[in-house]
């Protein structure tokens, strides 16, 4: 058999696009579906809990009419209602649709449920059958990220009105009260005769219990520890765009929260879905630290959990070092397909976590974190500035730096991780071990809050000065060796590679240098305003990379994408350096952006110019909800509180 379009035929599987999908999440679990709430027709579609899709299709259909969708409705993060009308059950040549039916679906962190609603608006009651087809599957997340799907092998066994689906580790169990329930051809059918009196409404509902032995994260116990609707009534006169961005923000912030099994009192944020429902170092960090300013305990909590997880011994293949804090955590091993990655369940292949964990510690403290659960981490504290002066350096040059010892490790190392993203401004690929300008922020900063940390709680050793004298000394490093001047103007370069050279393109990378005390403020002042500059602000954010640059691309992940988290460090840095004007420039643009997409901000989006677009072009496969994009609507807050 041969393929019509031969092209295709050869083409590489493709990672699901997911900008038109519609999620409902509370992790470990997100469902993704059509507009009709129906799934199978895109390739993202199903019912996942932890890494794995448990059902992969849901078709509802009617015996007496065709279901006719018309709205959806949100309702938070965890429950969507899609409204239809049934008229094959209406009156004969009725100008008004009188019978409607309402899907309402709800997620939690074990659970999804649907309730069916027949609402009757005839002086006479109307009866029909509906019956939901649910197709399992238990596929790998993995595999469907890359563009392809395995059924596990499963059995269903089906008692009166619920059926137990097991495979190995996972399993669901659905409960339809007062329907019939059976298996089909390796499917589940539920049926319901529902019959709604005259100006009445009668309902169905069945309900998904999901259950997997290889979970290494576990949802969140308790309510969010904010409350959101003091905070969005305290902008909603002024700012009515934030307020509804803060809204939708943390409320997806909320339904991201997870746990460790063993340690439900310490949560943390998944870094988004559906690929990352579990932690990461970096993401996690960033993102409970942009929600400082609301929220000091999930911060303290954070820390907690990455201090269990802190490395102690020297291992290549998870990348691990004495005192480092990990990459990501997972359930099984990692295979990137066509880019020869393969990852352990436990990485630690991130150069920026360790610094960063010092800085949120640091700043954790400044914003209230209590002295009683500052102290017990103080041991992971030297820890991890044992690690920035002793291991990560590994050339010996006297910058912060990264290298993949297994060559099936990840090949970048800070946030922007894709194996092109640190470019010469010409194109080329830039050479490692690599030293990226923002880590020695990072590592400065941390240098200096961990010296302050130990005056307050250490023992009165010599260490504070130590540090301080380390930070000294690779500030005055990073000034002599990090500064190139290219026809874009004079800034600091993205990188060292491993000939020590500066690598030249002008990156959003240089926003993470604001407000960390590596520049001084003249130079602040400089590196701001080249971000406000039209090669890399897109009126809807910063770009990644310049338009200037070679490898430019609107659509490029890592170069010259707009990533709201990105754009919020930069703003986070402005106005601690009290650069509150610039800082909320740049905050307009975002709540542009925000605007655009509905206040449900995704992972990035392209790089297009407002010039040539009056909303932002999605960038389709991007993540959404992601947590510290969803936390960047807090550091927007801060910059708008700043200014008033």
């Amino acid at each position: 058999m041969t393929s019509a379009d031969p092209v295709a035929a050869q083409r590489a599987p493709l990672q699901p696009l997911l900008d038109d999908a519609v999620i409902a999440l509370r992790a470990p679990t997100q469902v993704w579906s059509g507009r009709d709430g129906d799934l199978g027709a895109a390739a993202i579609d199903g019912i996942y809990h932890g890494d794995v899709r448990h059902v992969r299709e849901i078709a509802t259909t009617c015996a007496d009419s065709r279901i006719e969708w018309i709205s959806l409705s949100t309702h938070g993060a965890s429950r969507v209602v899609f409204a239809g009308l049934l008229r094959g059950l209406d009156e004969e040549w009725a100008a008004d649709p009188k019978v409607r039916i309402l899907r309402d679906r709800t997620v939690d962190g074990r659970r999804v449920g649907e309730e069916w609603r027949l609402r009757n608006g005839r002086n006479v009651a109307v009866a029909t059958r509906l019956e939901s087809r649910i197709v399992p599957e238990f596929a790998s997340l993995h595999d469907v990220k890359a563009g392809g799907s395995t059924p596990g092998a499963y059995r269903i066994e089906v008692r009166g009105d619920v059926a137990v689906v097991e495979a190995g580790a996972q399993r669901f169990v659905l409960t339809a009260p007062g329907a019939r329930v059976r298996e089909e051809g390796g499917a589940i059918v539920v049926t319901w005769r529902l019959e709604a009196a005259a100006r009445g409404e009668a309902r169905g509902s069945w309900s998904l219990q999901l259950h997997d032995e290889t979970l290494v994260v576990e949802p969140a116990s308790r309510p969010a520890p904010w409350d959101a609707s003091e905070v969005i009534r305290g902008v909603a006169g002024r700012h009515p765009r934030l307020a509804r961005w803060l809204e939708t923000a943390l409320g997806d912030l909320d339904a991201l929260r997870l746990a460790l099994p063993g340690h439900p009192e310490d949560e943390f944020y998944a870094a988004g879905a559906p690929w990352f429902f579990t932690l990461f170092g970096r993401d996690s960090i960033w993102a409970a630290r942009l929600m400082l300013p609301l929220d000091a305990a999930i911060a303290a909590s954070t820390l907690r959990v990455l201090a269990r997880l802190q490395g102690d011994v020297d291992d290549a293949d998870t990348a691990q070092e004495p005192g480092k804090i990990l990459h990501e955590l997972r359930s099984s091993t990692l295979e990137i397909p066509g880019e020869n990655v393969s990852l352990p369940p436990l990485y630690y292949g991130s150069v920026d976590s360790t610094p960063l964990w010092v800085c949120l510690l640091h700043d954790a403290w400044r914003a209230g974190m209590p002295e009683d659960e500052v102290r017990p981490l103080i041991p992971a504290l030297r820890r991890a500035l044992t690690w920035l002066i002793e291991y990560g350096d590994s050339d010996g040059d006297g910058f912060i730096d990264y290298i993949d010892r297994t060559g099936r490790g990840l090949a970048n190392q800070g946030w922007k991780d894709s194996g092109d993203s640190i470019q010469w401004r010409d194109g080329r690929l830039a050479e490692g071990p690599i030293a990226l300008c923002e880590v020695q922020a990072y590592a400065y900063e941390a240098a200096l809050g961990g010296a302050e940390l130990l005056e307050r709680f250490g023992d009165g050793d010599a260490a504070p000065a130590e540090l301080r004298r380390w930070a000294a000394d690779l500030r005055a490093r990073f000034a002599a060796a990090f500064w190139v001047e290219t026809p874009e103007g004079r800034y600091p370069a993205v990188a060292l590679d491993r000939h020590k050279r500066p690598v030249d393109t002008l990156t959003s990378n240089i926003g993470h240098l604001i407000g960390t005390g590596i520049l001084n403020p003249d130079e602040e002042r400089h590196v701001a305003e080249l971000l406000l500059g039209e090669s890399m602000a897109s009126g809807f954010g910063i770009r990644t990379m310049s338009t200037g640059a070679a490898g430019y691309w609107p659509l490029s992940y890592h170069g010259g994408s707009v990533w709201t988290h990105d754009t919020a460090i930069a703003v986070h840095g402005m106005v601690r350096a009290g650069l509150v004007e610039q800082a909320n420039r740049v905050v307009d643009g975002m709540l542009d952006a925000a605007e655009g997409f509905v206040y449900r901000v995704p992972e990035l989006h392209s790089g297009d110019p407002r010039s040539e677009t009056d909303v932002p072009t999605p960038y389709p496969a991007a993540c959404r909800p992601q947590a510290w994009s969803a936390a960047a609507a807090v550091t927007a807050l801060t910059a708008v509180r700043a200014r008033a």
